[in-house]
């Protein structure tokens, strides 16, 4: 089996205890056969955890809790992530009181919001993102901001929300811009009130799309929920709000080596997912057909 290893932080790769290389969010890869049980060390540098497990049968089905696995046409793709400091002492960041809450963001393993009010003490984990962030109260609940993430605590230390992207306004209603990092450069312009609930929410692209980039800016376009009537033929595009529905449940979208296919991913079953491939028929410029690959 053909087997590709990501890692969210450059960490180095050991297969039965012999280095193989360095890897990151750019593909390695390796011939493994689950028969063999491996045992697999990815250890990432600058004072995290390494992540260990043993490639077998019991892995390909069950992957633990740092590890997602991408099934692609005979191919595997092991991404890690969600590293762990090594270092597990209590390093407060930031402390304070908003109205009845009292609330510390530290570092003990994991990025963590401790508050104590009268309803309880509670610990929520946070992504790293937002490491360096501030906290302020928004309508009974915490609001962490970082140059490039947010987050919504609630005050039994229920994560609300928490986003890539940047706070636009924090007042009666919480207003956010979202980036999706797709080949339009698409953002979504959301607006959340408090009891929490998504009050409004468009979406908006920065550039138009290429002859190269038409098939993946259709498929991102139907993932994120924006207009896919602009990239179809006539023939299509009074289909165009079914398109979600044809394609499935999917919940991303993979670049190929051909310009008229992708792959979407799939949820198999917790942490494990299939990616399938789409391709996309021309007329005019524009698509008139889609199709498995």
């Amino acid at each position: 089996m053909r087997v590709y290893f990501l890692a969210e932080k450059t960490s180095a790769l050991f297969l039965n205890g012999i280095y193989l290389g360095m890897i990151d969010l750019f593909e390695r890869a390796t011939d493994m056969d689950p028969a063999d049980r491996i045992w697999a060390e990815i250890n990432p540098a600058d004072g995290f955890l390494p992540i260990r497990f043993r490639f077998d049968e019991n892995f390909l089905l069950h992957p633990p809790e740092q590890v997602r696995l991408y099934f692609d046409r005979g191919k595997l793709v092991v991404r890690t992530g969600g590293f762990i400091r090594s270092d597990c002492s209590l390093r407060v960041l930031s402390q304070g009181r908003e109205e009845n809450t009292l609330y510390t963001l530290c570092l003990q393993g994991k990025l963590q919001l401790n508050t104590e009010n009268e309803r309880g003490y509670h610990i929520t984990d946070l992504p790293d993102a937002l490491e360096k962030s501030s906290v302020k109260g928004f309508r009974g609940c915490l609001l962490l901001q970082s140059d490039n993430a947010f987050a919504l605590v609630d005050r039994d230390g229920n994560l609300l929300l928490s986003s890539e992207g940047r706070v636009l306004s924090a007042e009666e209603t919480l207003k956010a811009e979202i980036p999706f990092h797709d080949c339009m450069g698409h953002t979504a312009v959301c607006e959340w009130e408090i009891p929490f609930r998504l009050a409004a929410c468009s979406v908006r692209s920065a550039r138009e799309p290429t002859a190269a980039t038409r098939a993946l800016a259709l498929f991102e376009s139907a993932l994120i929920g924006a207009d896919c009537a602009p990239f179809l033929h006539p023939s299509l595009r009074e289909k165009a709000g079914d398109l979600r529905a044809f394609l499935g449940d999917f919940l991303s979208v993979v670049l190929t080596d051909k310009t008229d296919e992708v792959g979407l991913v799939f949820p198999v079953r917790e942490r494990v997912f299939e990616v399938r491939h789409f391709r996309v028929e021309t007329e005019d410029g524009l698509i008139s057909n889609i199709l498995p690959a």
